[in-house]
């Protein structure tokens, strides 16, 4: 998008700060742009109104399992029904906004599409400059392109090879726990980031449970790992863990922070990606 006159002459910001715990006027706006456009606009009957069926049916998902309303409180006339939800989305605090949109992402059985819906919202999420993109239908505080690429590469590979089913709940769970917009959890986040590593790993091995230290030595022959990737992660992994006689420095902070949890997530998903390549280059079988 090109720069805007005010923009070109400087009498206006060019880039905003990322938004990682609000959501400005611009983002709200857009964001209920991307449910008018991706789910209300789908709920249309075929002369082009919109279909009181449909959108009761999806006003009564949102009432009985988002709201906690009584249903017999749903309005009859679809417009009706979008007046009452757009009025909630734009007074909703900014993590109960992405709530919605998760919820709405989940939903199954209607005539739009969550696939279309959470597009939609990764492209104003960007322009707007949130923190937040969908993955696998979470939005993750994760907004550089090139992370995001690692990170879905990696969910698709654990989920693709059944001995890295482990592998993958584990980076769902980091996932889960560094998206809580509420109340996150980046020193679990952090674990699981690198159990997943761990669990593809000991995958690598055979199954045989070792810590990360162990496994990494054990794959290093067959997988031509480079002594010095070996040891650039064994150090990463010591300033977590102790597993191995190291003082993990950074989970005995009180509270880990957003950057400690995100460097993580994303550095495993790389590695992730990195060890299980070189693996199906040297023939080893992961299913």
């Amino acid at each position: 998008m090109e720069k805007k006159f005010s923009q070109r002459i400087g009498l206006t910001a060019t880039n905003k700060p990322i938004q990682l715990k609000s959501i400005d006027h611009d983002l709200r706006n857009s964001l209920w742009n991307a449910v008018s456009i991706a789910i209300m606009n789908r709920c249309k009957d075929s002369y082009g109104d919109f279909s009181n069926y449909q959108i009761r049916n999806l006003t009564a998902e949102l009432w009985i399992s988002f709201y906690k309303l009584p249903v017999d409180e749903i309005l009859y006339r679809a417009s009706d029904n979008i007046r009452e939800i757009r009025n909630r989305f734009f007074q909703h605090e900014w993590y109960e906004v992405y709530d919605l949109l998760e919820f709405l992402a989940s939903l199954d059985g209607h005539p739009f599409s969550p696939e279309e819906f959470m597009e939609v919202c990764n492209e104003f999420l960007e322009v707007e400059n949130s923190a937040f993109r969908f993955i696998n239908g979470i939005l993750v505080p994760i907004s550089n392109e090139h992370e995001l690429d690692e990170l879905e590469e990696a969910l698709e590979v654990t989920g693709d090879w059944t001995a890295l089913n482990g592998a993958n709940i584990h980076l769902q769970n980091s996932l889960e726990k560094i998206s809580d917009k509420k109340n996150p959890d980046y020193r679990n986040s952090i674990k699981e980031s690198i159990s997943a590593v761990e669990s593809v790993a000991n995958a690598i091995t055979g199954g045989k449970k070792s810590s990360l230290g162990q496994a990494l030595t054990a794959i290093k022959d067959k997988i031509s790992l480079h002594t010095a990737l070996e040891n650039g992660f064994k150090k990463i992994y010591g300033y977590t863990s102790d597993a191995d006689g190291i003082r993990h420095s950074l989970m005995e902070q009180p509270s880990c922070d957003f950057e400690d949890a995100k460097y993580m997530l994303v550095s495993c998903s790389s590695f992730i990606n990195y060890i299980v390549q070189k693996a199906a280059r040297n023939g080893i079988d992961l299913n």
